[in-house]
């Protein structure tokens, strides 16, 4: 356990730039992802095996859910929303794995989602409605009221990146404690908790994304 929960353990260095754990985790579960889904679609067919059924389940479940979010025109948003959430879940209950700690339990993970997070509901806005109704909504319901809508759109951002953060890395540190304290078995609840604990915040982040991402594109149910 480390002295400070924000320190990273750095695993090696490609040249100057070092590799931590956290990244190479995120890596390994990238990999992951991208070999289930290309083995699992590769010959598709009407007759689909156990993988590509539980795919093609999973790729319904989450259209729908998205098009719950986010009402009409919401097929689009699918391939960006699915895979935060997707990644969310890998990475979050990558922590019932031994030897292995959640990337979201790192503060550069959450930052980066929220980034893409940030990005992304400023792209789909732009493009849905143009430069100039895009950048007039920040005056509405007045000019006035710019500077504040301004902030908005930054501590939300902060706060995606710090709820993700601080419930998954508080979870690791009780963990380690109550490990520490009682021995190997006992934290098996605790283990049980977080799997609900991951599945839930990766449910929120996502849900939140989607709300942001579809009210800067002008969807009205979301504004």
């Amino acid at each position: 356990m480390h002295a400070n929960p924000l320190q990273t353990e750095i695993l090696f260095r490609l040249g100057p730039i070092p590799i931590s754990q956290a990244v190479a985790t995120t890596w390994v579960i990238m990999v992951l992802l991208v070999l289930v889904s290309w083995v699992g679609l590769r010959r598709a067919s009407i007759e689909a095996g156990p993988l590509q059924t539980a795919l093609e389940v999973l790729i319904e479940t989450l259209t729908s859910q998205v098009g719950e979010i986010m009402g009409q025109d919401s097929a689009r948003f699918v391939p960006l929303i699915g895979t935060l959430f997707l990644f969310l879940v890998c990475a979050n209950l990558s922590a019932v794995v031994p030897g292995t700690k959640a990337p979201t339990a790192h503060i550069e993970t959450p930052a980066a989602l929220a980034a893409i997070v940030f990005l992304s509901v400023h792209y789909y806005g732009v493009r849905s409605r143009g430069w100039r109704d895009y950048l007039r909504h920040y005056t509405r319901p007045n000019l006035l009221l710019l500077p504040l809508n301004v902030l908005s759109e930054i501590t939300r951002t902060f706060s995606l990146m710090i709820r993700l953060f601080g419930n998954m890395m508080s979870h690791e540190f009780v963990l380690a404690i109550v490990a520490f304290l009682a021995g190997l078995l006992v934290p098996i609840p605790f283990l049980a908790l977080g799997v609900l604990i991951g599945l839930i915040q990766a449910y929120i982040f996502t849900v939140l994304a989607a709300v942001y991402i579809g009210a800067a594109a002008g969807n009205t149910a979301l504004e």
